[in-house]
Protein backbone atom coordinates (compact mmCIF):
# COMPACT_ATOMS: atom_id res chain seq x y z
CA UNK A 1 0.00 0.00 0.00
CA UNK A 2 1.34 3.41 -1.00
CA UNK A 3 1.62 5.90 1.81
CA UNK A 4 -0.36 9.12 1.55
CA UNK A 5 -1.49 11.96 3.86
CA UNK A 6 -4.75 12.13 5.78
CA UNK A 7 -7.34 14.04 3.74
CA UNK A 8 -10.67 15.36 4.96
CA UNK A 9 -13.06 18.28 4.48
CA UNK A 10 -12.83 21.07 7.06
CA UNK A 11 -13.65 24.79 7.07
CA UNK A 12 -14.91 24.73 3.50
CA UNK A 13 -11.96 22.94 1.91
CA UNK A 14 -10.07 19.67 1.70
CA UNK A 15 -7.30 19.56 4.29
CA UNK A 16 -4.16 17.40 4.07
CA UNK A 17 -2.21 16.33 7.15
CA UNK A 18 1.25 14.84 6.61
CA UNK A 19 3.12 14.92 9.90
CA UNK A 20 0.72 14.30 12.78
CA UNK A 21 1.22 11.17 14.86
CA UNK A 22 -1.26 8.39 13.96
CA UNK A 23 -2.71 8.57 17.48
CA UNK A 24 -2.98 12.35 17.56
CA UNK A 25 -6.54 13.13 18.53
CA UNK A 26 -8.89 15.30 16.52
CA UNK A 27 -9.10 17.62 19.53
CA UNK A 28 -5.34 18.07 19.68
CA UNK A 29 -5.17 18.80 15.96
CA UNK A 30 -8.02 21.30 16.16
CA UNK A 31 -6.65 23.27 19.07
CA UNK A 32 -2.90 23.07 18.46
CA UNK A 33 -2.55 22.77 14.70
CA UNK A 34 -5.70 24.26 13.15
CA UNK A 35 -6.05 26.84 15.95
CA UNK A 36 -9.78 26.16 16.22
CA UNK A 37 -9.99 26.57 19.96
CA UNK A 38 -13.77 26.69 20.29
CA UNK A 39 -13.78 22.94 20.91
CA UNK A 40 -12.82 22.27 24.56
CA UNK A 41 -11.12 19.47 26.43
CA UNK A 42 -12.95 18.37 29.55
CA UNK A 43 -12.52 14.76 30.62
CA UNK A 44 -10.36 13.51 27.71
CA UNK A 45 -12.20 10.19 27.89
CA UNK A 46 -15.41 10.71 25.89
CA UNK A 47 -17.62 11.22 28.92
CA UNK A 48 -18.41 14.93 29.34
CA UNK A 49 -19.08 16.00 25.74
CA UNK A 50 -17.26 19.37 25.95
CA UNK A 51 -15.23 18.33 22.90
CA UNK A 52 -18.20 17.31 20.75
CA UNK A 53 -17.77 17.89 17.02
CA UNK A 54 -19.86 16.66 14.10
CA UNK A 55 -18.51 14.28 11.47
CA UNK A 56 -20.13 14.03 8.05
CA UNK A 57 -20.09 11.02 5.74
CA UNK A 58 -21.66 10.40 2.35
CA UNK A 59 -24.27 7.64 2.52
CA UNK A 60 -25.48 7.17 -1.02
CA UNK A 61 -26.32 10.66 -2.22
CA UNK A 62 -27.09 11.92 1.30
CA UNK A 63 -24.87 13.56 3.89
CA UNK A 64 -25.04 11.87 7.29
CA UNK A 65 -24.06 14.07 10.25
CA UNK A 66 -23.21 12.58 13.63
CA UNK A 67 -21.86 14.09 16.86
CA UNK A 68 -18.69 12.43 18.17
CA UNK A 69 -16.09 13.07 20.86
CA UNK A 70 -13.00 14.77 19.43
CA UNK A 71 -10.91 13.98 22.53
CA UNK A 72 -10.62 10.23 21.86
CA UNK A 73 -10.97 10.12 18.08
CA UNK A 74 -7.70 9.58 16.24
CA UNK A 75 -7.09 12.03 13.40
CA UNK A 76 -6.56 9.40 10.64
CA UNK A 77 -10.15 8.18 11.17
CA UNK A 78 -11.33 11.47 9.63
CA UNK A 79 -9.84 10.47 6.29
CA UNK A 80 -12.46 10.80 3.56
CA UNK A 81 -14.95 12.51 5.88
CA UNK A 82 -16.08 16.02 6.78
CA UNK A 83 -15.39 17.70 10.12
CA UNK A 84 -17.58 20.46 11.52
CA UNK A 85 -16.82 22.48 14.65
CA UNK A 86 -18.42 25.40 16.44
CA UNK A 87 -16.42 27.78 14.24
CA UNK A 88 -18.34 26.53 11.19
CA UNK A 89 -21.61 27.76 12.65
CA UNK A 90 -20.38 31.35 12.44
CA UNK A 91 -19.83 30.91 8.70
CA UNK A 92 -23.28 29.39 8.30
CA UNK A 93 -24.77 32.40 10.07
CA UNK A 94 -22.95 34.84 7.79
CA UNK A 95 -20.91 36.10 10.70
CA UNK A 96 -23.92 36.29 13.03
CA UNK A 97 -24.96 33.69 15.56
CA UNK A 98 -26.49 30.54 14.17
CA UNK A 99 -30.07 29.83 15.39
CA UNK A 100 -28.65 27.16 17.72
CA UNK A 101 -26.26 29.63 19.29
CA UNK A 102 -28.83 32.43 19.44
CA UNK A 103 -31.29 30.14 21.21
CA UNK A 104 -28.65 29.21 23.80
CA UNK A 105 -28.05 32.91 24.48
CA UNK A 106 -31.73 33.86 24.61
CA UNK A 107 -32.61 30.94 26.90
CA UNK A 108 -29.63 31.56 29.20
CA UNK A 109 -28.32 28.08 28.46
CA UNK A 110 -24.73 28.96 29.35
CA UNK A 111 -23.01 30.15 32.51
CA UNK A 112 -19.31 29.27 32.68
CA UNK A 113 -19.53 28.37 28.98
CA UNK A 114 -16.94 25.59 29.04
CA UNK A 115 -19.38 22.87 28.04
CA UNK A 116 -21.36 25.12 25.69
CA UNK A 117 -19.54 24.39 22.39
CA UNK A 118 -20.24 20.69 22.87
CA UNK A 119 -23.90 21.30 23.59
CA UNK A 120 -24.14 23.59 20.59
CA UNK A 121 -22.65 21.02 18.23
CA UNK A 122 -24.92 18.25 19.48
CA UNK A 123 -27.91 20.56 19.10
CA UNK A 124 -26.71 21.52 15.61
CA UNK A 125 -26.69 17.84 14.60
CA UNK A 126 -30.28 17.63 15.89
CA UNK A 127 -31.15 20.86 14.07
CA UNK A 128 -29.85 19.50 10.77
CA UNK A 129 -31.59 16.16 11.28
CA UNK A 130 -35.00 17.61 12.16
CA UNK A 131 -35.09 20.95 10.37
CA UNK A 132 -37.51 19.74 7.72
CA UNK A 133 -39.74 17.86 10.17
CA UNK A 134 -39.79 20.47 12.91
CA UNK A 135 -38.76 20.47 16.54
CA UNK A 136 -38.42 17.05 18.17
CA UNK A 137 -40.04 16.27 21.49
CA UNK A 138 -38.40 17.48 24.66
CA UNK A 139 -37.62 13.89 25.58
CA UNK A 140 -35.90 13.35 22.23
CA UNK A 141 -33.81 16.45 22.86
CA UNK A 142 -32.86 15.07 26.27
CA UNK A 143 -31.85 11.77 24.69
CA UNK A 144 -29.80 13.59 22.03
CA UNK A 145 -28.00 15.56 24.76
CA UNK A 146 -27.39 12.61 27.08
CA UNK A 147 -23.70 12.54 26.12
CA UNK A 148 -23.17 16.19 27.15
CA UNK A 149 -22.73 17.20 30.79
CA UNK A 150 -23.25 20.66 32.30
CA UNK A 151 -22.39 21.49 35.91
CA UNK A 152 -23.60 25.11 35.93
CA UNK A 153 -26.81 25.87 34.12
CA UNK A 154 -28.78 22.68 34.47
CA UNK A 155 -30.65 21.21 31.57
CA UNK A 156 -33.96 23.09 31.54
CA UNK A 157 -32.68 26.21 29.72
CA UNK A 158 -30.61 24.07 27.37
CA UNK A 159 -33.65 22.00 26.46
CA UNK A 160 -35.57 25.27 26.05
CA UNK A 161 -32.90 26.35 23.57
CA UNK A 162 -33.26 23.06 21.71
CA UNK A 163 -36.93 23.83 21.20
CA UNK A 164 -36.49 27.51 20.37
CA UNK A 165 -33.74 27.02 17.77
CA UNK A 166 -36.39 25.85 15.33
CA UNK A 167 -38.38 29.09 15.68
CA UNK A 168 -35.84 31.25 13.84
CA UNK A 169 -35.48 31.53 10.06
CA UNK A 170 -33.89 28.27 8.84
CA UNK A 171 -30.14 28.25 8.20
CA UNK A 172 -29.40 24.78 6.84
CA UNK A 173 -25.95 23.57 5.93
CA UNK A 174 -25.32 23.81 2.17
CA UNK A 175 -24.73 20.11 1.58
CA UNK A 176 -23.88 20.05 -2.11
CA UNK A 177 -20.31 21.42 -1.75
CA UNK A 178 -19.63 18.98 1.08
CA UNK A 179 -20.84 16.02 -0.97
CA UNK A 180 -18.72 17.12 -3.94
CA UNK A 181 -15.65 17.18 -1.69
CA UNK A 182 -16.49 13.79 -0.21
CA UNK A 183 -16.85 12.27 -3.67
CA UNK A 184 -13.41 13.64 -4.51
CA UNK A 185 -11.98 12.08 -1.36
CA UNK A 186 -13.65 8.75 -2.11
CA UNK A 187 -11.44 8.43 -5.20
CA UNK A 188 -8.31 8.34 -3.01
CA UNK A 189 -6.52 5.06 -2.40
CA UNK A 190 -7.13 3.36 0.96
CA UNK A 191 -5.24 5.15 3.69
CA UNK A 192 -1.77 3.95 4.60
CA UNK A 193 -0.44 6.66 6.87
CA UNK A 194 3.21 6.68 7.94
CA UNK A 195 3.20 2.90 7.62
CA UNK A 196 1.54 2.76 11.05
CA UNK A 197 -2.15 3.37 10.33
CA UNK A 198 -3.91 1.23 7.75
CA UNK A 199 -7.55 1.56 6.68
CA UNK A 200 -8.36 -1.21 4.16
CA UNK A 201 -11.73 -1.01 2.43
CA UNK A 202 -12.49 -4.68 1.79
CA UNK A 203 -12.99 -7.57 4.17
CA UNK A 204 -10.54 -9.74 2.28
CA UNK A 205 -7.94 -6.97 2.38
CA UNK A 206 -8.44 -6.45 6.09
CA UNK A 207 -8.26 -10.19 6.85
CA UNK A 208 -5.01 -10.54 4.91
CA UNK A 209 -3.45 -7.50 6.57
CA UNK A 210 -4.53 -8.66 10.02
CA UNK A 211 -3.05 -12.12 9.46
CA UNK A 212 0.19 -10.58 8.20
CA UNK A 213 0.43 -8.19 11.17
CA UNK A 214 -0.90 -10.07 14.22
CA UNK A 215 0.94 -7.67 16.52
CA UNK A 216 -1.04 -4.68 15.22
CA UNK A 217 -4.02 -3.33 17.12
CA UNK A 218 -7.43 -3.53 15.47
CA UNK A 219 -9.09 -0.13 15.75
CA UNK A 220 -12.87 0.25 15.66
CA UNK A 221 -14.37 3.38 17.25
CA UNK A 222 -11.48 4.09 19.68
CA UNK A 223 -14.01 4.71 22.45
CA UNK A 224 -11.85 2.50 24.66
CA UNK A 225 -8.51 2.51 22.83
CA UNK A 226 -8.53 6.30 22.77
CA UNK A 227 -8.22 6.26 26.56
CA UNK A 228 -5.13 4.10 26.28
CA UNK A 229 -3.51 7.15 24.70
CA UNK A 230 -5.15 10.05 26.55
CA UNK A 231 -5.16 8.49 30.03
CA UNK A 232 -2.54 5.73 30.06
CA UNK A 233 -0.13 7.41 27.61
CA UNK A 234 0.46 4.12 25.86
CA UNK A 235 2.35 3.86 22.59
CA UNK A 236 0.36 2.13 19.84
CA UNK A 237 2.92 1.51 17.09
CA UNK A 238 0.64 -0.06 14.47
CA UNK A 239 -3.12 0.26 13.94
CA UNK A 240 -5.46 -1.41 11.46
CA UNK A 241 -8.80 0.34 11.23
CA UNK A 242 -12.01 -1.49 10.32
CA UNK A 243 -13.94 1.74 9.91
CA UNK A 244 -13.80 1.73 6.10
CA UNK A 245 -14.76 -1.93 5.54
CA UNK A 246 -18.35 -1.76 4.32
CA UNK A 247 -18.85 -5.53 4.65
CA UNK A 248 -18.14 -5.30 8.38
CA UNK A 249 -20.74 -2.54 8.83
CA UNK A 250 -23.60 -4.61 7.41
CA UNK A 251 -26.56 -5.62 9.57
CA UNK A 252 -28.91 -8.15 8.01
CA UNK A 253 -31.23 -11.06 8.71
CA UNK A 254 -30.00 -14.37 7.36
CA UNK A 255 -30.65 -18.03 8.20
CA UNK A 256 -32.87 -17.26 11.17
CA UNK A 257 -30.44 -14.85 12.79
CA UNK A 258 -29.59 -11.17 12.88
CA UNK A 259 -26.02 -10.75 11.63
CA UNK A 260 -24.29 -7.68 13.06
CA UNK A 261 -20.98 -6.84 11.41
CA UNK A 262 -18.11 -6.07 13.76
CA UNK A 263 -17.80 -2.51 12.44
CA UNK A 264 -21.51 -1.67 12.77
CA UNK A 265 -21.82 1.26 15.16
CA UNK A 266 -23.36 0.80 18.56
CA UNK A 267 -26.19 3.09 17.50
CA UNK A 268 -27.02 1.01 14.42
CA UNK A 269 -26.60 -2.32 16.21
CA UNK A 270 -28.79 -1.37 19.16
CA UNK A 271 -31.44 0.06 16.83
CA UNK A 272 -31.53 -3.25 14.97
CA UNK A 273 -31.88 -5.20 18.23
CA UNK A 274 -34.61 -2.91 19.56
CA UNK A 275 -36.62 -3.31 16.35
CA UNK A 276 -36.79 -7.03 17.15
CA UNK A 277 -36.74 -6.82 20.96
CA UNK A 278 -38.55 -3.58 21.94
CA UNK A 279 -37.90 -4.19 25.64
CA UNK A 280 -34.25 -3.25 25.01
CA UNK A 281 -35.06 0.38 24.21
CA UNK A 282 -34.13 1.79 27.62
CA UNK A 283 -30.78 0.00 27.61
CA UNK A 284 -30.09 1.31 24.09
CA UNK A 285 -30.68 4.89 25.20
CA UNK A 286 -28.60 4.41 28.33
CA UNK A 287 -25.65 2.79 26.58
CA UNK A 288 -23.24 5.73 26.93
CA UNK A 289 -24.36 8.82 24.99
CA UNK A 290 -24.84 9.47 21.27
CA UNK A 291 -21.23 10.66 20.63
CA UNK A 292 -19.97 7.29 21.90
CA UNK A 293 -22.71 5.23 20.21
CA UNK A 294 -22.10 6.90 16.84
CA UNK A 295 -18.36 6.10 17.04
CA UNK A 296 -18.06 2.84 18.97
CA UNK A 297 -19.03 -0.57 17.63
CA UNK A 298 -20.84 -3.53 19.17
CA UNK A 299 -18.13 -5.81 17.81
CA UNK A 300 -15.52 -3.74 19.62
CA UNK A 301 -17.55 -3.73 22.82
CA UNK A 302 -17.81 -7.52 22.70
CA UNK A 303 -14.17 -8.10 21.72
CA UNK A 304 -12.99 -5.75 24.46
CA UNK A 305 -14.55 -8.10 26.99
CA UNK A 306 -15.02 -5.65 29.83
CA UNK A 307 -17.00 -7.26 32.68
CA UNK A 308 -19.10 -4.09 32.81
CA UNK A 309 -19.74 -3.84 29.07
CA UNK A 310 -23.49 -3.59 28.50
CA UNK A 311 -23.71 -5.48 25.20
CA UNK A 312 -22.52 -8.88 26.41
CA UNK A 313 -25.22 -9.58 29.05
CA UNK A 314 -27.97 -8.99 26.50
CA UNK A 315 -26.27 -10.92 23.71
CA UNK A 316 -25.45 -13.89 25.95
CA UNK A 317 -29.05 -13.94 27.20
CA UNK A 318 -30.14 -14.09 23.55
CA UNK A 319 -27.76 -17.04 22.94
CA UNK A 320 -25.68 -15.02 20.47
CA UNK A 321 -22.74 -16.54 18.64
CA UNK A 322 -19.55 -14.81 17.57
CA UNK A 323 -17.90 -15.30 14.17
CA UNK A 324 -14.09 -15.26 14.31
CA UNK A 325 -11.76 -15.11 11.32
CA UNK A 326 -8.06 -15.71 10.75
CA UNK A 327 -7.06 -15.13 7.14
CA UNK A 328 -9.51 -17.31 5.20
CA UNK A 329 -10.33 -19.57 8.13
CA UNK A 330 -13.56 -18.91 10.02
CA UNK A 331 -15.03 -20.39 13.17
CA UNK A 332 -18.10 -19.72 15.27
CA UNK A 333 -18.61 -20.18 18.98
CA UNK A 334 -21.16 -19.18 21.58
CA UNK A 335 -20.46 -15.73 22.98
CA UNK A 336 -20.86 -17.20 26.46
CA UNK A 337 -17.79 -19.37 25.73
CA UNK A 338 -15.70 -16.53 24.28
CA UNK A 339 -14.58 -15.07 27.61
CA UNK A 340 -11.98 -16.93 29.65
CA UNK A 341 -10.97 -14.55 32.44
CA UNK A 342 -10.77 -10.84 33.13
CA UNK A 343 -9.91 -9.21 29.78
CA UNK A 344 -8.87 -12.61 28.37
CA UNK A 345 -10.73 -14.20 25.47
CA UNK A 346 -10.31 -16.99 22.92
CA UNK A 347 -8.96 -14.89 20.05
CA UNK A 348 -5.83 -16.35 18.46
CA UNK A 349 -2.97 -14.16 17.18
CA UNK A 350 -4.09 -12.52 13.93
CA UNK A 351 -7.73 -13.51 14.48
CA UNK A 352 -10.52 -10.96 14.66
CA UNK A 353 -14.24 -10.67 15.31
CA UNK A 354 -16.08 -10.60 11.98
CA UNK A 355 -19.70 -10.62 13.15
CA UNK A 356 -22.18 -11.36 15.90
CA UNK A 357 -25.09 -13.70 15.16
CA UNK A 358 -28.25 -13.22 17.23
CA UNK A 359 -31.17 -15.69 16.89
CA UNK A 360 -34.36 -13.96 15.80
CA UNK A 361 -37.20 -13.78 18.36
CA UNK A 362 -39.85 -16.49 18.46
CA UNK A 363 -43.30 -16.65 19.95
CA UNK A 364 -43.44 -17.05 23.72
CA UNK A 365 -39.97 -15.67 24.38
CA UNK A 366 -39.47 -12.87 26.91
CA UNK A 367 -36.40 -10.68 27.24
CA UNK A 368 -35.77 -7.91 29.74
CA UNK A 369 -32.56 -5.99 30.28
CA UNK A 370 -31.82 -3.84 33.30
CA UNK A 371 -28.97 -1.42 33.96
CA UNK A 372 -28.07 -0.06 37.39
CA UNK A 373 -25.71 2.90 37.54
CA UNK A 374 -25.18 6.00 39.65
CA UNK A 375 -26.19 8.32 36.82
CA UNK A 376 -29.16 7.47 34.60
CA UNK A 377 -27.60 8.64 31.33
CA UNK A 378 -24.11 8.05 29.98
CA UNK A 379 -22.70 6.11 32.91
CA UNK A 380 -20.90 2.83 33.48
CA UNK A 381 -22.96 0.03 34.99
CA UNK A 382 -22.60 -1.24 38.51
CA UNK A 383 -24.78 -4.18 37.42
CA UNK A 384 -26.26 -4.99 34.03
CA UNK A 385 -28.57 -7.95 33.47
CA UNK A 386 -29.90 -9.64 30.36
CA UNK A 387 -32.77 -11.94 31.39
CA UNK A 388 -34.34 -14.36 28.87
CA UNK A 389 -37.33 -16.50 29.80
CA UNK A 390 -39.77 -18.89 28.12
CA UNK A 391 -42.82 -20.15 30.02
CA UNK A 392 -44.79 -23.28 29.23
CA UNK A 393 -48.02 -22.53 30.99
CA UNK A 394 -46.99 -21.67 34.54
CA UNK A 395 -43.63 -23.46 34.37
CA UNK A 396 -40.20 -22.28 33.21
CA UNK A 397 -39.27 -24.00 29.96
CA UNK A 398 -36.12 -22.02 29.02
CA UNK A 399 -33.97 -19.56 30.92
CA UNK A 400 -30.74 -17.66 30.21
CA UNK A 401 -29.70 -15.04 32.74
CA UNK A 402 -26.44 -13.17 32.13
CA UNK A 403 -24.94 -10.53 34.41
CA UNK A 404 -22.23 -7.95 34.04
CA UNK A 405 -20.52 -6.34 37.02
CA UNK A 406 -20.65 -9.43 39.25
CA UNK A 407 -17.45 -11.19 38.16
CA UNK A 408 -14.27 -10.76 36.12
CA UNK A 409 -16.25 -11.61 32.99
CA UNK A 410 -19.86 -11.34 31.90
CA UNK A 411 -21.37 -14.77 32.45
CA UNK A 412 -24.56 -16.70 33.05
CA UNK A 413 -25.99 -17.39 36.49
CA UNK A 414 -25.93 -21.19 36.20
CA UNK A 415 -27.15 -22.00 39.72
CA UNK A 416 -29.92 -19.41 39.61
CA UNK A 417 -31.05 -20.77 36.22
CA UNK A 418 -31.07 -24.32 37.58
CA UNK A 419 -33.21 -23.20 40.51
CA UNK A 420 -36.05 -22.14 38.17
CA UNK A 421 -35.77 -24.39 35.12
CA UNK A 422 -38.75 -26.74 35.01
CA UNK A 423 -40.21 -25.16 38.13
CA UNK A 424 -43.49 -23.24 38.49
CA UNK A 425 -42.88 -19.53 37.88
CA UNK A 426 -43.80 -18.39 41.38
CA UNK A 427 -42.40 -15.97 43.92
CA UNK A 428 -41.02 -18.90 45.92
CA UNK A 429 -39.13 -20.13 42.87
CA UNK A 430 -37.68 -16.68 42.32
CA UNK A 431 -36.61 -16.52 45.97
CA UNK A 432 -34.70 -19.77 45.46
CA UNK A 433 -33.00 -18.29 42.40
CA UNK A 434 -32.05 -15.16 44.32
CA UNK A 435 -30.46 -17.29 47.03
CA UNK A 436 -28.56 -19.26 44.39
CA UNK A 437 -26.90 -16.12 43.02
CA UNK A 438 -24.42 -16.28 45.89
CA UNK A 439 -23.18 -19.58 44.43
CA UNK A 440 -22.82 -18.03 40.97
CA UNK A 441 -20.98 -14.82 41.82
CA UNK A 442 -18.58 -13.32 44.34
CA UNK A 443 -18.59 -9.64 43.31
CA UNK A 444 -15.89 -7.12 44.11
CA UNK A 445 -16.33 -3.78 45.82
CA UNK A 446 -15.12 -0.72 43.93
CA UNK A 447 -15.95 2.95 43.43
CA UNK A 448 -19.21 2.11 41.66
CA UNK A 449 -20.74 -0.30 44.17
CA UNK A 450 -19.99 -2.63 47.04
CA UNK A 451 -20.05 -6.39 46.63
CA UNK A 452 -23.07 -6.63 48.93
CA UNK A 453 -24.96 -4.00 46.95
CA UNK A 454 -24.22 -5.70 43.64
CA UNK A 455 -25.47 -9.08 44.82
CA UNK A 456 -28.58 -7.58 46.39
CA UNK A 457 -29.36 -5.60 43.24
CA UNK A 458 -28.94 -8.68 41.06
CA UNK A 459 -31.50 -10.50 43.20
CA UNK A 460 -33.88 -7.56 43.07
CA UNK A 461 -33.66 -7.55 39.28
CA UNK A 462 -34.79 -11.18 39.24
CA UNK A 463 -37.73 -10.16 41.42
CA UNK A 464 -38.52 -7.33 39.03
CA UNK A 465 -38.45 -9.80 36.15
CA UNK A 466 -40.96 -11.98 37.99
CA UNK A 467 -43.26 -9.04 38.68
CA UNK A 468 -43.26 -8.17 34.99
CA UNK A 469 -43.72 -11.74 33.73
CA UNK A 470 -45.69 -13.59 36.43
CA UNK A 471 -48.52 -15.61 34.87
CA UNK A 472 -51.18 -13.80 36.89
CA UNK A 473 -51.44 -10.01 37.03
CA UNK A 474 -48.01 -9.03 35.60
CA UNK A 475 -47.08 -5.40 36.14
CA UNK A 476 -47.72 -3.27 33.05
CA UNK A 477 -44.92 -1.15 31.58
CA UNK A 478 -46.30 2.09 33.02
CA UNK A 479 -45.72 0.74 36.54
CA UNK A 480 -42.06 -0.09 36.07
CA UNK A 481 -40.67 2.93 34.22
CA UNK A 482 -39.84 6.29 35.75
CA UNK A 483 -40.87 8.07 32.56
CA UNK A 484 -44.43 6.80 32.72
CA UNK A 485 -44.74 7.73 36.37
CA UNK A 486 -43.36 11.22 35.65
CA UNK A 487 -45.85 11.70 32.83
CA UNK A 488 -48.69 10.64 35.11
CA UNK A 489 -47.60 13.18 37.72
Amino acid sequence: MTERPIRFFHSGRIVEVHDAAPTRTVLEWLREDAHCTGTKEGCAEGDCGACTVVVGEAVGDQLQLQPVNACIRFLPTLDGKALFTVEDLKALGGGALHPVQRAMVDCHGSQCGFCTPGFVMTLWATYERDLAAGAPSRQQLADDLSGNLCRCTGYRPILDAGERMFDAAPQPLPRAPVLVALRTLAADAPLNYQGAFHAPRTLAGFAALRAAQPQARVLAGATDMGLWVTKQFRDLPSLISIGEVAELKAIEERDGALHIGAAATLEDAWRALVLRWPTLRDLWLRFAGPPVRFAGTMGGNVANGSPIGDSAPVLIALDARIVLRLGERMRTLALADFYVDYMVNRLEPGEFVQAIEVPLPAAGQTLHAYKISKRFDCDISAVCAGLFLVLDGDHVAQVRWAFGGLAGIVRRAAHAEAAVLGQPWTEATVDAAVAALAQDFTPLSDMRASAEYRLRVAGNLLRRLWLQTRPHDPLPEDQVTVWARADAA
